[in-house]
Order: structure tokens, then sequence, then C-alpha cells
């Protein structure tokens, strides 16, 4: 018996995207898991354990895969610990509502794996949909114990126990009958064949084993797809749902971020006594409490909770089904850009966390699209930008307030995020026809059947994997660049700060772009977070020694005003805001997912060289007509 680093039967965790299979590992070792990428792969993983009848079992989630002739680097990976034989036993999770496309999948493991045992999950959904599964009739054709469950409830999981107990210790001979006569699964000679022969074979299980009524069964998901994906309204409430996600993001975050920093800057005079009382230095002090501290309590209470709204909400949108939805709306666009639909899913999570949305690339089975999705992830603004495109808007280009002001306010933000969407594709062409030369790919788009999202793990997954991930990474780039911060505030070159003589020295370029050297500075120092960025226009504005805060938006307005704004100004600055390099942990994130100082370099210089240009045609467009 196979051990997994000794802790007991392994059963690998198999099964096509969209089949509940994350649900299925979640209810059996209740959440007692941890996560981590294959060995030299990009690809993650998840492990947990669970005890029945006094043994512990290791479950290995292996990722989604539609085939064992690999198409992507996820299909690779499964396949290959499938052949490993480090597995006791594999666990097939199918989908009731559509099991014969699930069973090509079941035969091909069947033929280089043993003992299996078939999980028919769903089977709540299938009844719905008037859906008839003869459990004891498939397990009879596919020659391997079949276990019927509906795991989001918990039915089946007992009977799933026993089935894989039963088979670790009692195996049984190997099926002869239900497989087509194709030869071996890994002869890279005739995928094609094969691939037709196993859906052959799978139909004709279905058709023995599983009673339906096809017109019946897809008449509601038929009606919403009428809506969703149609040519006149698929886009429109795209963008609608978009909106939505965006404000309740905003909106939510405001009250919980304002409590989270008064916490956590409440804290720093409490940390100042105590170095103080240490008999710490002053500047040892300062660097640590006024700089490495302040900069990340600014960072997590102005990431923590947009993060924790949008991803959440933009993880129940995919367990409902709806993002490859979008992903079919937008594909002809990015098809004509020469790149893969499927990047419109990185482009939207890029608008919660552009690191996110970096990792998201992994989606993408070709090497060159997927370097592409990467290389132009930044052009979308995340949450760590929207707060200041919000306020620009709102302070120099929307009058009035109340209900008019927010919708003119909310319509002017999505057309930002628009014009990002389109450079975006415009940027993603011009390296598709140059440096990333090539052919596109095509790609199979399963539009999975709508369901109710499971709230509960929604929120754990996106909480945890997502939100706090980001949020680590985050801190990790805050941390010292709060450092470097306090020292150019705080230490003189000839009687002026660092912070200043750096702005001097970028005061040409600033006023040459719409701006002046103080704004450029901030960006710059805004490296570790797109959301200190204002804090240290501030900063640099009021000669402050750390990072500064600002009252409401009419005192804000005042204050830059004050230091020669002009709705020109803030014009170059949402522009420069929208396109410029992505922040530290995005830049570590692409590094990580490319491996390549260069890919990393160019990812940064592509949306900056856009922001440059864009300003200096603004700046440039409004001198010739006498407007700056």
């Amino acid at each position: 018996m196979a051990q997994a680093n000794g802790s007991g039967p392994a059963v690998a965790l198999v099964g096509n995207p969209n089949v509940g299979k994350s649900t299925v590992f979640n209810a059996l070792t209740n959440l007692h898991q941890h996560t981590g990428n294959w060995p030299g792969k990009t690809v993650e993983t998840a492990r947990g354990a669970f005890t029945y009848h006094n043994r512990t079992y290791t479950l290995v989630d292996l990722p989604g895969a539609y085939s064992l002739h690999p198409g992507s680097a996820e299909e690779e990976v499964t396949r290959d610990y499938l052949r490993s034989g480090e597995a006791d036993v594999t666990l097939v999770v199918a989908d009731a509502t559509c099991l014969e496309r699930n069973l090509a999948l079941v035969l091909q493991i069947l033929e280089i794996s043993w003992p299996v045992v078939v999980c028919v999950n769903l089977l709540d959904e299938a009844a719905k949909k008037q859906i008839r599964v003869d459990l004891d009739a498939l397990s009879r054709l596919l020659g391997c114990p079949v276990v019927g469950a509906a795991a989001r409830g918990g039915q089946g999981l007992d009977a799933l126990r026993q089935a894989l107990e039963d088979a670790v210790l009692h195996p049984g001979p190997r099926p002869e009958g239900a497989l087509p006569e194709t030869g071996c699964a890994g002869c890279p000679g005739c995928p094609d064949r094969q691939a037709a022969a196993y859906l052959v074979r799978a139909g004709e299980i279905v058709r023995q084993a599983v009673d339906m009524d096809g017109e019946r069964a897809g008449r509601r998901d038929r009606a919403l797809d009428r809506l969703l994906t149609s040519r006149r309204t698929g886009i429109p409430v795209m963008l609608a749902l978009l909106a939505g996600v965006l404000w309740l993001t905003m909106v939510g975050a405001n009250v919980p971020s304002e409590l989270l920093s008064r916490l956590l800057m409440g804290w720093q005079e409490p940390l100042r006594g105590l170095l103080e009382g240490l008999g710490a230095p002053w500047w040892l002090t300062g660097a640590l409490v006024d700089g490495v501290y302040r900069t990340v309590a600014w960072v997590v209470s102005v990431m923590l909770p947009p993060m924790a709204i949008f991803f959440p909400l933009f993880t129940l949108l995919e367990d409902a089904g709806y993002l490859p939805r979008v992903a079919f709306n937008l594909d002809h666009f990015f098809q004509r850009a020469g790149a893969h639909g499927r990047q419109s899913l990185t482009m939207c999570m890029a608008l919660g966390c552009n690191a996110c949305g970096v990792m998201g690339c992994r989606i993408i089975q070709s090497p060159r699209e997927r370097l592409i999705a990467i290389l132009t992830n930044a052009f979308m603004p995340c949450n760590g930008r929207l707060p200041t495109l919000i306020a620009l808007i709102s302070m120099f280009f929307v009058a009035g307030g109340g209900l008019t002001g927010s919708l003119a306010s909310a319509a002017m933000l999505m057309g930002v995020i628009v014009l990002a969407a389109a450079v975006t594709l415009l940027v993603s062409r011009l390296l598709a026809e140059t440096v990333l030369r090539g052919e596109a790919s095509s790609f199979s788009l399963e539009l999975p059947p709508y369901r109710a999202p499971q709230v509960g793990q929604v929120l754990v997954r996106s909480i945890l994997d997502r939100t706090l991930f980001v949020l680590g990474r985050a801190v990790e780039v805050a941390a010292p660049a709060g450092l470097l911060i306090w020292i150019a505030a705080n230490v003189d070159a000839g009687g002026v700060s660092i912070l200043l003589r750096l702005a001097g020295f970028l005061q040409p370029l600033g006023e040459l772009m719409g701006m002046d050297g103080v704004i450029l500075l901030a960006f710059l120092l805004g490296f570790p977070a797109n959301e200190i960025v204002v804090p240290c226009i501030l900063m640099g504005y009021l000669s402050a020694g750390s990072l500064t805060e600002y009252g409401s938006l009419a005192q804000l307005h005042a204050l830059l005003s004050a230091n020669g704004w002009t709705a020109v100004t803030a014009l170059c600055v949402l522009l420069f805001t929208l396109f410029h390099f992505p922040c530290g942990t995005t830049c570590l994130t692409i590094w990580r997912e490319t491996r390549s100082a260069k890919w990393t370099a160019l990812a940064a210089v592509l949306p900056t060289a856009v922001g440059m240009g864009l300003c200096m045609a603004v700046k440039g467009a409004c001198v010739l007509l006498g407007l700056g």
C-alpha cells in the first residue's frame, strides 16, 4: 500500500472543471487542507486528510482536467500523477447533469489507474432537471464502484468513504469490457481517434444508465443564456453587473476601512512608547513607527476591506457559472486582438487585484497567449487605484452631489474602465504582432450549468486563497518601502530633504506630463501599493515626515488647488493613475509566474510608456487650445 508522506493511503481526486470536485474535497476533509505548487510548475494543488474507521486518508486534489492528453500544465500534472502510481485509489467526480462528457474522462482514467471509485455528484440538481441516473447500471457498465452524492448538502459522503476504504483494502480485478478498443491512453500518435472513441463509448453508457428529458433539462439555462450571452443584451448586462460589483466594493469598504485605519493607527503611539522605553534612538523609533509600521498599516487598512468584498463577489459570480459567459461574450474581441478569450476573466480579476489577475492567467493554456495576458494585466485598474480615480472624478469632473452626482461619477468610472479595456486589447494586438508573434490557439469553452453559489465555501476560498495571500505579498513589499519613504522625508541633503530634492529633479518631466515633480515622486513612492500615492502627494506638499491622511474631499480639493492643480492636472493624474507601472506585489507575482526579469521589466514599461504618452498628448493639446 503506497503512503503519502507516511500519512496513510493516498486518494487522488480527479474530475472535469465545474463538477463540484472542490465541494467533495472540502466536505471530506472539513477544510483540513494546505495548498501549494507542484515542483517546477505554477500549478496549485490542495492536500487534505480525513479519518474513517481509525485510518487516515490523504486526499490529493488534482487540477481539473477534460482529458489525459494534456492541453495545459494542469492536465499534464493530473496525468503524470495518475501514471506515477502514488495514489492507492483514484476518486473521479462526475456531474450528474452532464454525465456523458464526464464519463469520457472516467474511461481514460480506468485505462491507466486502478482501483477507481466514481462519485456521481449533484444528484439534487439532476433531480430538478428530471434526470435520473441508475447508479447500479452505471457501476456494472464501468466495472468500478459508483456512489451517488449531493456533496453540498452532505448526502452520500458516508457511502463514498466506505467505497474508498473497500477499494483500498479489496481493489478487485481491473474491468475488461467497459473500455473502447483504442490502444494505450498515453499514445501520442492517436489522441483524436481515442477522444472520439471515448466519447462514443460514454454516449453508449449514458443511454443505458441515464433517463432524461433533454428539452426540459436545459430549459432554465437556455432562458438565462438568451439574456446573458446574446449579442443584444450580453455585454450591457455584463457591464451592469461589473458596475454593481464595483459600487458594492467601494461603498461597502468605506466604513470598515476607516475603522481598521483607526485601529491600526491607534497602535502607533503605544508602539512608539515601547521603543522609547527600551531606549531606542529617535531615528530608529521614527523609521520603525512612522516609516515601516505606518506604511504597512495604511496598506492593510486600505487594501483589505475592498479585497474582502470584491473577491467574494467575484467568486460568487464564478460559482454561479457566470464568468465563463463573460469569456464567451468577449472572445470575439480578444480573437481579433490575437489574444485568448480567457484573458477577459483575468482582466476582471485585475479589477480586484492585478497580482491575482496575473496568477489567474494560468487558466490560459497557450504559453504565448498567457504571456500576453500577464504583460497587459496591469492596464486594468485594481482596487488600489479605484479610490484615487473616484476621488479625482468627484473633485474635478462631476458637479454636485446626491444621487445625480453619484450616478454621474459611476458612469464616468465605467468609461474609464472601458478605456482601460480598449487599451488592453490594443496593446495585446501589438504584442501579438511583434515580440509575441505566433499562431492563435483554439480552446474549448464550457458553459457550465447555472447553480446557486455556496456562500460559505466562497467566503473561505476567496478570503483565504486570494485576499490574505495577496495582502501578505503587499506587506512584504510595503515594509521595506515604508523605511525608504521615511528616510527620504527625514534625511537632509544640503538643508533640503531627499524627498524634496527628488521632487525637484522630477519637476521638468512632471511639467511636460501636465503634473509636477511631487506627483511623479508620489507614484514612485507608491510602488509598494497604489493606495499610498495620494498620501505621498500630501506628504510632499506639506513637507511632512511621514504619510499624511486627508479629511474630506473638499479639504483635499482645496489643498491640491492651492498647489497649482487644475482640471488639466487632474486629467493627467487620472490617466497616469490608470496607466503606470504595476505595484511591487504585482511585479513580484509576474516574476514568480514567468521567472524572467525581461518579461517583468516589459510588464512595467508598457503601461508606463502608454501613460506618459497620453499625459504628454493631453498637456500638449491643452496648451495648443489655450487651456493650460
